[in-house]
């Protein structure tokens, strides 16, 4: 048996270097640097190392826990993730849905460079894009406001709008590029049962409500629990670049405290603990979602 399993091994020697470069890459840039993982139970500085650094146990939890920050950072962190999930997760949908129903060739790709552009621009130059049109003294859409209104909203100051700032941009940069995924799920739809419940009487929408959507739900249901895995992943770059001292509050998220007190200030172990708590709670998160999924349905990660 041993025999037959090596000899199958070396018939397929070139399946296996290909991966070889791919799985180098997974163990030196993922799992090595999780050996770092242990400064968060010390109190590290360069001059003793990670191993010579003493170990201080839970203490650096301990701070997070009791940081004045703590519920602010978790609260902003969980509002930008689930706004972003409950409104852009069916933008993607939607968008692959109306793109499946163009039937001029040209027409759609056109439409699709359109949506699919702006996952290309540089979050650098979205962020700068946002603060020349919301500034209230020059901004296209205070100028509009002010026309009818007489008055400028400062959209950047102040905590009320920097959520939906930065959830209704992320949905205008990212759902056109999201939708990839589900077109491509909606091309490998059965061409004759749309025909036969078009010849049935279904409208285009019936047609789409109980043909093309309920093909998209396994695959729904897959990139919805590995969002579900990073609720608490915000990315660092553009709530840093649209913050400010005036909206502080609303935008202080784990990933920009974390460089604040790591970087800035230079205290490795605590930002370390930060960052692994907000690691095994998206684990968690994860983890359960694909339970709940796999009792509820028969489509899981594993």
């Amino acid at each position: 048996m041993k025999t037959k399993k090596k000899k199958s091994i070396w018939r397929k020697w070139q399946l296996y270097l290909m991966i070889l470069p791919a799985l180098l890459y997974v163990i030196l840039f993922n799992y090595k640097p999780m050996y770092g993982l242990i400064i968060a139970f010390k109190d590290y500085s360069f001059r003793q190392g990670i191993l010579g650094s003493p170990w201080v146990g839970f203490q650096q939890f301990e701070r997070l826990f009791s940081s004045y920050w703590f519920p602010i950072i978790l609260k902003n962190t969980l509002t930008l993730s689930v706004l972003a999930l409950i409104l852009g997760f069916p933008a993607s949908v939607i968008i692959a849905l109306m793109l499946n129903e163009v039937i001029n060739n040209r027409v759609r790709k056109s439409i699709q460079t359109i949506l699919f552009a702006p996952h290309f621009i540089s979050t650098v130059v979205v962020c700068g894009m946002l603060t020349l049109f919301l500034s209230p003294s020059s901004g296209i859409i205070n100028k509009v406001i002010e026309f009818f209104t007489g008055n400028t909203i400062f959209f950047m100051q102040g905590t009320t709008w920097f959520k939906w700032i930065y959830v209704l941009s992320g949905i205008w940069q990212e759902a056109g590029w999201g939708s990839i995924i589900y077109f491509a799920a909606l091309a490998s739809v059965d061409k004759e049962i749309l025909e036969a419940a078009q010849m049935d009487g279904a409208s285009r929408f019936q047609r789409i409500i109980h043909v093309n959507l309920p093909a998209l739900v396994p695959t729904m249901i897959i990139v919805f629990i590995l969002n579900c895995g990073s609720l608490l992943g915000i990315g660092y770059e553009k709530v840093y670049l649209l913050q400010n001292e005036t909206n502080l509050m609303a935008s202080e998220v784990i990933s920009t405290y974390v460089y604040k007190v790591g970087l800035e200030n230079n205290s490795y172990s605590f930002s370390t603990a930060v960052g692994l708590f907000n690691s095994v709670v998206n684990c968690i998160i994860l983890v359960a979602a694909n339970l709940i999924s796999r009792k509820a349905s028969d489509t899981s990660l594993w």
